[in-house]
């Protein structure tokens, strides 16, 4: 897919170029959006973190496709916070990062949910690394639409390293993955984290890979829109759709790390919760009736689908026989 180029620099990357390339990507996303939308505009709020740095919350509510939406960036620094220290498994000292966050909750119940996550991070001791993903969660799960998400998603990843998408697919289906429910948060993705210098790609090398993976976030997202923002539906869909939002809040409350290192590193509460939709659900042993597609949805939550090896008719091989 065809994107507008981001800035480039013939000098290595470092801590100003990374944070001025994410600037420039959540600038390109919220012009995307909005220009798809052509209804809904983001707000900006720009926010200090006492400890260093700060960062520009944007927000887009009630517009034409989009209920609730966050396409979030920062740069923090300063005293790296002795829990989150232990739980990254690094000694004490200054810590830099630096990201572009993306939430998008749509109107409509037959569009998914999406979240896209890059990241940089370094320390004063010299270690370094890239992080991210994206992923998507449909309230109902549309084999088609699936199979273009995991080729797109493929087509980025091959452009940089052939071993990325089918190890990152693999990480995304363990990392997204409700524990306590036995269900993935939706159809996955590709999550990544800590690409450093111990690989044979340079640094150079994955931020130029995180930086194509955000550039294809408005193409790959604004085709799922075209394809079924204006299909219909009534109460008993948008109930559904409560309903798995609720499993999503679960997810990020309880086991997101970006969260977490948010909320421990004292970052604004505001922007970190800006990922939880306007309205969900949650009904006592809650069980779908007389509804064929969320129930089908409900058996391809799991692990292991091989949603780029799609065939006609945009199911996967040995799918049917598992409905």
């Amino acid at each position: 897919m065809d994107a507008p180029a981001m800035p480039t620099t013939a000098l290595p990357p470092n801590r100003d170029t990374i944070a001025d390339a994410f600037r420039s990507l959540q600038d390109q996303i919220c012009e995307g959006l909005e220009r798809f939308d052509e209804k809904g505009l983001f707000r900006q709020d720009l926010w200090r973190r006492e400890a260093g740095g700060g960062g520009r919350t944007r927000l887009i509510e009630n517009a034409n496709v989009l209920e609730k939406g966050g396409v979030n960036f920062s740069a923090v620094h300063g005293p790296m916070p002795e829990k989150i220290a232990a739980a990254l498994g690094l000694s004490a000292g200054e810590f830099f990062a630096t990201g572009v966050s993306i939430v998008l909750h749509p109107f409509n119940p037959w569009v998914p949910i999406i979240h896209m996550n890059v990241r940089y991070f370094d320390m004063s001791n010299g270690t370094w690394w890239f992080g991210g993903g994206i992923d998507l969660t449909p309230h109902y799960v549309i084999p088609e639409d699936a199979v273009f998400f995991h080729r797109s998603l493929q087509t980025v990843c091959d452009r940089h390293n052939p071993d990325y998408f089918p190890r990152f697919k693999t990480w995304a289906d363990d990392y997204f993955f409700i524990r306590h429910r036995q269900e993935t948060r939706g159809i996955g993705g590709i999550f990544f984290d800590r690409l450093d210098g111990s690989s044979d790609q340079t640094r150079e090398q994955h931020f130029a890979f995180v930086l194509d993976l955000g550039r294809q976030f408005v193409p790959i997202y604004t085709e799922l829109l075209r394809r079924h923002k204006d299909r219909s539906h009534g109460n008993r869909e948008k109930s559904w759709q409560e309903h798995r939002r609720g499993r999503y809040v679960e997810f990020n409350l309880v086991y997101d790390k970006g969260t977490k290192f948010g909320l421990d590193t004292d970052g604004r509460a505001e922007s970190i919760l800006m990922s939880l939709p306007p309205l969900a659900r949650w009904t006592y042993d809650h069980k779908p009736q007389q509804d064929a597609e969320a129930l089908r949805t409900q058996s391809l939550l799991r692990k292991g689908l091989d949603w780029a090896a799609g065939v006609p008719g945009g199911m996967v091989p040995g799918l049917l026989a598992t409905i």
